[in-house]
């Protein structure tokens, strides 16, 4: 199959492509602002399906609506019908269409021409209303309020925003690439407009607030509960704004004549993530907990780690190492210890299903 997309440089355009690439026996052939219609005539003949994501929101005057939106349509529908083809098309409109300005009014007048040839030629025409679509490579400054607040925050601008309670309905790029995909796949039902499955609604203070913990908790090691859903979404998207001088951040590490200690990544309800170094016959631990517990994994060199219920004589051993890659858990009411039983150095990582409180440790020093 051959596919023509249309703004194809644009934001939706790029992850389009993106998305496309990975389906097999699909040849993508693209089409801008900058190209002539004469390069668009040599090659609809061989289309059989078009993306039109062609459109114009920012114009510098209002004509420029009406050429972008509305007589781009035109021209495409006349190309393809002086070749008497019939090519479904799939185009992006906008939930402006339901208010009275004229970007809303253009789209409206852009997605009727296309009921008209999907009526003449009896062809499918798939015309998604889109709200407001974040995500990456979206440019900032431009028309999307995430693309620019991601892209002030990362880089320590100035945010200002003039009403936090305002409510933005919003969909993530890769649901809309998702999405748009799938009619090259499967049969999708006919119907006046669509719109993506996934939609969020968030005020900006929402939104704001959830971008100034992604920075900040970062410089407390401290990772949100970006799984799922928006959060998801919106941290990744946050991501792809950071300074390409600004990927990496320093850890502490806490040395002594024993190794060292980094604490590398804490969650919100899930405990947090840490690295330990060993140097050759160094025992660490000799403590209990009673609720905090742990998971140990080397993952350089090989250890002991022994046990001893705090009520008992019996020593437990676990031989571990890199050798056979293996988690060891630490059950609360046991003293425990780890010794690097090697000639190098060992590696351990290390998970506490909570974060340490030094006011709280929950560690109490027994010899095993």
């Amino acid at each position: 199959m051959e596919v023509l997309v249309t703004g194809s440089s644009g934001f939706i355009g790029k992850n389009l492509l993106e998305r496309l690439s990975r389906i097999e026996n699909i040849k993508v052939h693209t089409f801008d602002i900058e190209d002539k219609l004469e390069d668009l005539e040599k090659k609809i003949d061989k289309i059989d399906f078009i993306f039109h994501l062609a459109g114009i929101n920012r114009p510098q005057n209002i004509d420029e609506f009406y050429k972008g939106n509305r007589d781009t349509i035109k021209d495409l529908i006349l190309i393809i019908e002086r070749r008497e083809l019939k090519i479904p098309i799939l185009v992006t409109s906008s939930i402006q269409v339901e208010r009275d300005n004229d970007y809303g009014k253009s789209k409206l007048e852009g997605e009727n021409l296309l009921r008209e040839y999907s009526t003449k030629n009896n062809t499918p025409v798939y015309i998604y209303r889109l709200p407001n679509v974040f995500g990456k490579w979206c440019r900032p400054n431009y028309n999307s309020v995430i693309a620019t607040w991601c892209n002030n925050i990362a880089n320590d601008l100035e945010i200002t925003v003039s009403d936090r309670a305002v409510k933005l309905s919003l969909v993530y790029i890769d649901d809309v690439v998702h999405t748009f995909s799938k009619h090259l796949i499967e049969k999708i039902e006919e119907r006046e407009y669509y719109s993506i499955p996934i939609i969020f609604e968030k005020t900006l203070g929402e939104i704001l607030e959830l971008l100034y913990s992604f920075k900040n908790n970062r410089n407390n090691l401290i990772i949100n509960k970006v799984g799922t859903g928006f959060e998801r979404a919106l941290y990744s998207t946050y991501l792809s704004y950071l300074p390409k001088d600004k990927f990496s951040y320093e850890l502490t590490e806490h040395k002594d004549n024993r190794g060292a200690f980094v604490e590398i990544i804490k969650t919100l309800d899930s405990g947090q993530f840490s690295i330990s170094t060993s140097k050759p016959g160094i025992t660490r631990g000799n403590h209990y907990h009673n609720t905090k517990n742990e998971k140990f994994l080397v993952i350089k060199g090989e250890a002991v780690i022994r046990f001893r219920h705090i009520y008992s004589d019996e020593v437990i051993e676990y031989p571990v190492s890199d050798k056979k890659l293996e988690v060891v858990d630490i059950p609360v009411g046991y003293t425990h210890n780890i010794t690097n039983t090697g000639d190098s150095e060992m590696i351990l990582v290390i998970w506490a299903n909570e974060l340490f409180d030094k006011e709280n440790p929950d560690t109490y020093y027994l010899e095993v």
